[in-house]
């Protein structure tokens, strides 16, 4: 069986493809044989050594993979041998074969591909719980989404646009066509425009209700600016921490030293919310997960949205794939296919 994994701390090179034993069942679980894994800049964190949440190096990146039920473990009666799934892995997704607990793994619809299987799980669920489960996003609320073009900005296009918001998000001019195919109906250019001043002049100095915020640091008290009265900013990442392809604890500094609090007795005075999403923390939780998958099933299977995959590679070029996500070329989903 092989595996992707992070040797070292470092640059995409540091993934390395090796050849592993496969991995024994337990009690619950269900052995897959992988046809998608996803990636995540998660991985990316974690490959340059400063995601906390990552297990010490070496070890197999990835978060969420689609393929084939080969064996089922003791006590699990919901599946069998032969079933198409997609599953949440918290960590070892970079395998030709994983094993999963039964309540992280999820059914196929019979015409849902490995590919829009394997781009659902964690862009759309974090998504979700951004927008519908603590930001209360509302029909004609104003949302800003920041790295609109990327695989959770594309998830919370679909989302919003169904739930009917007014779409506000920053990406590279290059890509604003697309995404206003894909239904953002205001691109802005942060590399040549204050998304600050631009939002102003659109709003009337209002704002919006809405910001999913990926970059952390020094946006955070932008973004609190740009909150009407009610509005809530939604924190789920901490991309402005890596900007190159190799560790830097100098960076990582400046964007910690970036970070501003704000007592109870501030956000009561302005009446604004922040919230922090994290959702491998609620992996151990699958009695929340499930209702919120489930809904974005019947969602797909309505095709009211389908997932963007942008570009598959091979799982041996693993470091291809993380080159393309930190040049920010990707729009949406990048795939490995053992």
């Amino acid at each position: 069986m092989r595996q992707i994994w992070i040797s070292k701390a470092g640059p995409p090179e540091v993934l390395l493809l090796r050849e592993g034993s496969e991995p024994p069942i337990r009690s619950g679980e269900l052995k897959i044989r992988v046809e998608a894994s996803g990636v995540n800049f998660a991985d990316v964190l974690g490959r340059m050594g400063i995601y906390p949440d990552a297990p010490a190096i070496p070890y197999v990146p990835g978060y969420e993979v689609a393929g084939v039920v080969i064996e089922v473990g003791q006590g699990v009666t919901q599946f069998k041998e032969g079933d198409k799934v997609f599953a949440l892995t918290r960590f070892g997704g970079y395998s030709e074969i994983v094993c999963v607990p039964h309540k992280l793994v999820f059914k196929r619809l019979e015409w849902m591909s490995a590919a829009d299987a394997a781009a659902l799980p964690l862009n759309y669920l974090t998504a979700y719980q951004c927008l519908v489960i603590m930001g209360s996003l509302r029909p004609g609320d104003k949302l800003l989404i920041h790295n609109a073009s990327g695989g959770v900005g594309l998830a919370a296009l679909d989302i919003g646009k169904i739930i009917g918001a007014e779409m506000y998000g920053t990406a590279s001019p290059g890509k604003h066509e697309f995404l206003r195919q894909r239904g953002l109906h205001h691109p802005i250019d942060y590399r040549h425009e204050d998304y600050e001043r631009v939002i102003l002049e659109k709003t009337q100095r209002k704002g919006v209700h809405l910001i999913l915020d990926p970059l952390g640091g020094a946006h955070g008290p932008k973004n609190y600016r740009l909150l009407m009265p009610t509005g809530r900013l939604v924190q789920f990442g901490a991309s402005a921490a890596a900007p190159g392809k190799r560790r830097s604890w100098f960076t990582v500094l400046g964007w910690l030293g970036n970070i501003r609090s704000y007592t109870p007795l501030k956000l009561m005075s302005d009446n604004k919310g922040i919230i922090g999403v994290n959702i491998v923390h609620l992996f151990d939780q699958a009695e929340l997960l499930r209702p919120w998958m489930q809904q974005l099933i019947e969602w797909y299977d309505e095709a009211l949205f389908r997932p963007y995959v942008d570009k598959t590679f091979a799982l041996a070029d693993a470091a291809a794939a993380h080159h393309f996500l930190q040049d920010r070329q990707n729009k949406g989903k990048l795939l490995l296919l053992p």
